[in-house]
């Protein structure tokens, strides 16, 4: 009888071999969530909503290649020189001539032609740009009764007091738009101007124009509920130790900024209402999509949000995830660019083009979709609100993306790292009113300081404050 060979039966090596292949699976299952946490880890402006300044170490630009050459320093060849237009004759306070030169290659006196002479225009500040007026009230006594009392000043002088309405809408222009604490505005009037104003004297200043821009603020808050089109976007905002948010409302001809305790739809019940008619172009954050659903509201949800989210995809373990995301974002590149070619394409055509597109990136999608946690959420975002991500190609003048929001909200976050935010309601009625003003006088291509004078003039005058409304 043939005795047995050492070692494992085939029993046992198949018991060996069941347990490695539960290990193997359990390891893999493992390296999955592994690469998964450390994709979420590494999300950065591209593949998320942070924004580019949160990208800590960015990854190097790939070097040029073929016929794309490092530009050089400076115009480029082929530009159009850009000169700065001169002074109108009207707005030249002093001409001075020059005459009575020699040769400066001979020596000799010349004789005057009658080509056009060469012209300097040089603008200067004066050394005092101040100009101090006193306002004197005669003193009476009554007759009759005794009483003492002054002429009346007028409504404008009493309302000013010590600042007068040009260097208020000044200090207000400095305040909002540069961004200056009053400790710099305090050194720049002193040492600049040539005037002293206390810091306390200052915030006084700013209440006054904040009381100024009230009504233009309310009149367009009581505008936007009837907008056919807003983009909204918010943004962090820092007030003490309270945690707040900024809220931007961006129209088709002016801006709203208000300043909430929270960044819930309630915001948006206040701002807006409940029977809102128009397309709220906005990312895909949820209290949009509360309001959206709660009042039936048409939204177009952000196609560049979309994308970085889908790219997030492309950056995981798992290569039936990877090959997921990559058929969506060539979708919706796909998409783009016929919509970028509108201009050289008839309407009927641009949006049956646009329509193929749209249901291009609905298959990609919705078909096939892996079974892991980070693809089944993304093809339940379609399955809900597919539809929203496409409005833009049925309504006119629809953005596809919200990056009209976000370019407005960029000054508010500039504003509130240098700011630091604010310390009361008055200060959060401040920013909201001259934020807005900056913002939509930049829409319309008017001058904030002229706006801001204006609307000083008018409160301390008090006649009824300009509008921001229907500016051509």
């Amino acid at each position: 009888m043939r005795k047995r060979k050492d070692g494992p039966s085939r029993r046992e090596l198949l018991a060996i071999i069941r347990r490695l292949e539960a290990r193997n699976a359990e390891l893999e299952k493992r390296i999955g969530v592994l690469e998964t946490e450390l994709a979420t880890a590494r999300k950065n402006s591209t593949t998320s909503s942070k924004p580019p300044s949160s990208d800590i170490v960015k990854p190097p630009k790939s070097p040029p290649t073929g016929s794309q050459r490092k530009r050089k320093i400076g115009g480029q060849p082929g530009h159009p020189k850009h000169e700065r237009s001169p002074f109108p004759p009207e707005a030249v306070d002093v001409s001075l001539a020059y005459t009575g030169c020699t040769c400066p290659e001979c020596g000799r006196q010349g004789r005057r032609t009658q080509q056009a002479p060469r012209i300097i225009q040089q603008v200067e500040i004066v050394a005092t740009p101040i100009e101090v007026t006193e306002h004197c009230a005669t003193a009476y006594e009554c007759r009759r009764c005794g009483k003492r009392y002054y002429a009346p000043l007028p409504p404008m002088v009493e309302k000013s007091g010590l600042v007068g309405p040009r260097l208020t809408a000044l200090i207000g222009f400095l305040k909002g738009a540069c961004h200056m604490s009053f400790s710099t505005i305090r050194k720049f009037l002193r040492d600049v101007v040539g005037v002293t104003i206390s810091r306390g004297q200052l915030s006084k200043v700013i209440n006054k124009v904040s009381a100024a821009l009230r009504e233009t603020y309310e009149e367009l808050v009581r505008r936007l509920p009837t907008e056919p089109r807003l983009n909204v976007d918010e943004t962090g905002h820092k007030e003490n130790k309270r945690r707040m948010w900024t809220w931007c409302f961006r129209a088709a001809d002016f801006t709203v900024f208000r300043i909430a305790g929270t960044r819930s739809s309630q915001v948006l019940w206040d701002m807006l209402g409940r029977e809102f008619q128009g397309v709220l172009g906005c990312d895909y954050f949820s209290a949009y999509r509360k309001y959206m659903k709660d009042d039936s509201v048409l939204v177009q949800f952000c196609l560049a949000h979309l994308i970085r989210d889908v790219k997030f995809l492309t950056t995981l373990g798992d290569p039936a995830t990877v090959a997921y995301g990559q058929d969506i974002l060539d979708a919706v590149r796909e998409l783009f660019h016929v919509f970028h070619q509108r201009e050289g394409m008839r309407a009927s055509a641009f949006l049956a083009a646009l329509a193929d597109r749209r249901e291009a990136v609905m298959a990609a999608a919705l078909v096939d979709a892996p079974d892991t946690r980070e693809a089944q959420n993304l093809a339940d975002r379609f399955r809900l609100h597919g539809d929203a991500y496409f409005q833009f190609i049925t309504t006119p003048g629809v953005e596809p993306t919200n990056n009209l929001a976000e370019q407005a909200i960029r000054f508010v976050v500039i504003d509130r790292l240098i700011t630091q935010g604010t310390r009361s309601e008055k200060g959060r009625a401040w920013c909201e009113r001259i934020w807005t003003v900056l913002a939509t006088c930049a829409q319309q291509g008017r001058s904030a300081f002229d706006f801001l004078l204006q609307a000083v003039e008018a409160h301390l005058a008090g006649r009824p404050p300009p509008s921001l409304v229907g500016f051509p």
